[in-house]
């Protein structure tokens, strides 16, 4: 199995502004999603991230600790949330990101060792 991070993105506040039922069917993505991945692999975590003006940077700048609030860069899109799975392949792992909301623009990101 291969570990994957998909990081999800969205323009924040469609959602919010949603019908009904249009709001049940990202639910309804969201548990095939876990569904195609238990059947194929092992969820470890996910989590929905709070809004992007609730975030925090912290950088290093000439020796020195910086701390702003908000995101790291200004887009259009925010990171609203993410899946770490474990998977057989890159190609379980797109057929799972087809399965979430169309709205969603979907990064998968495969995890590496470190080593020291």
């Amino acid at each position: 199995m291969k570990r994957y991070v998909f990081l999800i993105a969205y323009e924040p506040g469609g959602f919010e502004q949603a019908a009904a039922e249009v709001q049940q069917s990202y639910f309804t993505a969201h548990e095939a999603f876990s569904t195609y991945v238990a059947e194929h692999g092992n969820e470890l975590s996910s989590a929905a991230l709070a809004d992007t003006d609730t975030a925090t940077t912290v950088r290093h700048l000439d020796g020195a600790k910086s701390v702003t609030d908000g995101p790291f860069v200004e887009t259009v899109e925010m990171i609203g949330g993410y899946y770490d799975v474990e998977l057989p392949d890159m190609d379980h792992a797109i057929a799972a990101a087809a399965i979430l909301p169309p709205a969603y623009a979907v990064e998968i990101r495969p995890t590496i060792t470190i080593t020291a």
